[in-house]
């Protein structure tokens, strides 16, 4: 650490990239000699000018993505456009990140996912998984390890979304809350990702920030040593001891059995010109409606509700009569009178396929987070109701379309049966129980597998770039009609797409700026005396309580060049405080905003924000504990 002293007011030069930032002792050109490192100023900037900045919209950023308030991709675009205006980002650089590595790779890892789901391949495994008469803890143990498998060659999230509907399943025929198992579940899907690049976002950006920083990525099992290792002991501690931990009062709910008690559901029949209910009073609709046990209690004229029970109102074409009672009731009635799902007369075939429920979870960035059934027209476009939304074990029911929906609920929809496959892929949202509605291609699951190993192996040989052999295996799919075209960019998730585009110029801007050698010099300060692997620890602490609340992409974007940068002024091996930032970055489990998994059960497993610590903390600090001599074991701080 002696050296580090001489060349903390002079920026390193990495490879052939050269960042430059201000500094009151630091001539024209200056070249500092540390192990491994070559330092150079190229020239002075304004004091801080540009830090300050950066800084400051940085910490914007955070705040709102913390506040929650607006998307996380409109504040990173919004935040990308204002550091171009105010100069800090070159205009030739601003929208270089749609085109980087990193952002390339997790597009096509997503298509990827929906392919090798789209044939089967999962489903098979899925299936064999479907025990209820399993011990709870062997239930936990088996489906946390397959969950932790899948994270590890596919996305985390399309993982737990295959696998939720199976532990759901479970979960009834044990007649058991599935509180008591989501949450292990969720869990290890992110553990699992840690174990290759693919397997999770942080390490993809770890990986191309190594690339550009140090001049070699790292490879598609680099990840494997350290995160192998603590995935199996994670996943052990939450089959064994994790579950125990969630609140005693949770494993007593069961979101989708009170969400599906049809005895007073709120739904709007359309009066057409051709209906029986025309020229009816209110009251003697009431007399037919008894015959069906439907319990008409409101009539909707030109987009406004007519107070009261309107008893004596007399019905006219195109009024909505506000209906309560089951679904088969509701249906039976309808027919009877001839109302029609509220919405358009387009929909004919909503009075001639059977109306079936569906229940499904609203992930984060699904179309309708944010937004109500009215706002995104659900009736009037797709002929599908909402006829209720369970929010952590609270229910809404009365005009429940006006509602916004917040991700996580559980929403309850009913519509022709053949219609609500297209609907949930449009709404964005994961069905919650196995339907059997979609076509499942099981003949070509095994092209979709030995596709999918034999580009995974290519790459790792290093024969073939690794966003070249995705694409292939993307082109492949098509060919094999594994996943059709209107698929394919149904398939990525764009908001972290626009993410990634928009903070990769914006750390690019904090690095050259001299910002995180800024940042790295106030910690090596601040742990001033202390050994390197205690400064190590601090940056794991660190980042994995960032990632908890912030996206754990933008948490590592920050935070990678912030390690480098700590790795080069100790005179250290950068890889092992990379490898910490990745494994960190991943482990967001005290809270259900963290990760989008987390959020993903928090409607089904009826859990509140407080929850997840109480599992959460012992396994972050199980992570560390585990993680951290892990890391020194495969990656010494020295380099021979």
């Amino acid at each position: 650490m002696t050296g580090s002293r001489d060349v903390t007011k002079c920026l390193r030069s990495r490879g052939t990239r050269a960042h430059s930032r201000s500094s009151n002792t630091c001539g024209s050109i200056t070249t500092c000699v540390v192990p491994s490192f070559q330092v150079r100023v190229l020239y002075p900037i304004p004091m801080n000018t540009d830090q300050i900045i950066l800084f400051s919209l940085l910490a914007a950023i955070f705040g709102l993505l913390i506040w929650g308030r607006y998307r996380y991709d409109l504040v990173a675009f919004a935040a990308l456009v204002v550091a171009s205006v105010v100069g800090v980002v070159p205009k030739n650089e601003v929208f270089s990140g749609f085109g980087h590595p990193a952002t390339v790779i997790i597009a096509l890892v997503l298509i990827v996912s929906r392919g090798l789901s789209n044939s089967g391949a999962i489903e098979l495994l899925a299936k064999f998984l479907v025990d209820g008469t399993r011990s709870l803890r062997l239930h936990i143990t088996f489906m946390a390890s397959i969950a932790a498998a899948l994270s590890a060659v596919m996305n985390n999230v399309a993982a737990l979304a295959l696998l939720m509907p199976v532990d759901m399943q479970a979960a009834a025929k044990s007649k058991r809350s599935p509180a008591l198992t989501l949450m292990p579940l969720s869990f290890a899907s992110i553990l699992g990702g840690m174990v290759t690049l693919i397997g999770t976002p942080p390490n993809v950006v770890i990986a191309t920030f190594r690339e550009t920083a140090l001049g070699q990525p790292y490879q598609m099992f680099d990840f494997a040593p350290v995160g192998l290792i603590v995935a199996t002991i994670g996943v052990t501690f939450v089959a064994l001891v994790g579950w125990r931990l969630i609140p005693v009062e949770r494993t007593k709910h069961h979101a989708v059995e009170e969400l599906q008690d049809l005895s007073g559901y709120i739904a709007e029949g359309e009066v057409s010109e051709k209906s029986k209910a025309v020229g009816l009073k209110m009251r003697e609709l009431q007399t037919l409606a008894d015959e069906n046990d439907v319990n008409v209690i409101g009539l909707v004229r030109r987009g406004k509700r007519l107070p009261g029970a309107a008893r004596e109102e007399v019905i006219r074409n195109g009024d909505h009569v506000v209906l309560e009672g089951g679904p088969q009731s509701i249906e039976t009635f309808f027919g009877s009178v001839g109302l029609e799902v509220a919405g358009s007369k387009k929909h004919a075939e909503a009075s001639t396929d059977s109306l079936a429920l569906v229940e499904v979870v609203v992930p984060e960035g699904s179309r309708i987070a944010g937004r109500s059934a009215a706002d995104v027209r659900l009736l009037y476009r797709q002929g599908v109701t909402l006829l209720g939304v369970s929010r952590r074990g609270r229910r809404f029911r009365d005009r429940v379309r006006k509602l916004s929906i917040r991700a996580g609920d559980i929403l309850l929809l009913l519509g022709p049966n053949r219609r609500l496959p297209d609907v949930m892929s449009w709404l964005g949202c994961l069905p919650l129980a196995e339907r059997g509605l979609q076509v499942v291609q099981r003949h070509k699951a095994m092209s979709a597998v030995i596709v999918f190993a034999l580009a995974i192996a290519i790459a790792s040989f290093g024969w073939v770039y690794l966003p070249v052999a995705l694409a292939t295996v993307v082109i492949a799919y098509i060919l094999l009609k594994i996943v059709p075209l209107n698929q394919i960019y149904e398939s990525i998730e764009w908001p972290v797409i626009v993410l990634l585009g928009c903070l990769i110029p914006i750390g690019g801007a904090l690095e050259a700026s001299g910002g995180t050698a800024l940042i790295a010099e106030s910690i090596v300060d601040w742990t001033g005396g202390f050994p390197p692997v205690v400064v190590l620890g601090i940056l794991m602490l660190v980042t994995m309580t960032l990632s908890d609340v912030l996206n754990n992409v933008a948490t590592a974007l920050i935070a990678a060049p912030i390690a480098v940068n700590i790795a080069s002024r100790l005179q250290l091996n950068p890889d092992p405080f990379l490898m910490a930032v990745a494994v960190a970055a991943s482990c967001a489990f005290l809270t259900p905003i963290g990760h989008k998994n987390n959020t993903i059960i928090m409607g089904p497993g009826g859990y509140k924000f407080g929850d997840y610590w109480r599992l959460g903390l012992p396994l972050e600090l199980l992570v560390v504990a585990v993680g951290l001599p892990a890391i020194l074991f495969f990656w010494p701080l020295t380099t021979p």
